[in-house]
């Protein structure tokens, strides 16, 4: 990547915390859960994060950071397929696991980014500034995005804290 593409944009709306920046996200444990969903049955799969945290402390293993959701060839049509992992980083993958879930060590992941506040019902908004960045910078996505939920608040979703990390080749 060249200078100008880590250069940053402007915020313009309401409820961005940071600008759409590049980043290199290093290798991460996981201990992780995948399925074929479709993004009108996400809410479903919010009770998976707590199956992980159960299972991380059956097997003693040590929590490194908050849980992500990865979108694997996304679609934001409500009935169409992708793949979806719920994973939360740890320190060690365990190879004899032999349980509901599953383990990996991801490579370096590149990305564009930016933090969003507040509900998941405006993230539209943060996700199109990320497209909007990618697309001025001439990158192309891998297809792959993470969100990162640095604070999941399901009672009062204005103090929601997400990291939204686009990942591109």
């Amino acid at each position: 990547m060249n200078d100008t593409a880590h250069a940053e944009i402007s915020k313009t709306r309401k409820g961005m915390k940071t600008r759409p920046q590049l980043m290199e996200i290093k290798p991460i444990n996981f201990l992780f859960f995948r399925t074929e969903a479709c993004m009108d049955q996400l809410g479903n799969y919010i009770p998976v994060a707590k199956d992980l945290f159960k299972e991380a402390v059956n097997f003693n293993l040590h929590v490194t950071g908050p849980v992500h959701w990865h979108y694997v060839d996304f679609h934001a049509t409500p009935k169409e397929p992708f793949t979806l992992e719920i994973a939360l980083p740890v320190a060690e993958t365990l190879p004899e696991y032999d349980g509901s879930f599953h383990f990996k060590r991801t490579g370096t992941f590149r990305c564009a980014t930016l933090t969003h506040e507040g509900s998941w019902n405006t993230m539209a908004d943060s996700y199109g500034k990320l497209h909007e960045f990618i697309a001025a910078k001439h990158l192309k996505s891998m297809g792959i995005t993470r969100e990162v939920y640095l604070n999941a608040d399901f009672r009062h979703p204005e103090a929601n804290v997400t990291e939204i990390q686009v990942g591109i080749e």
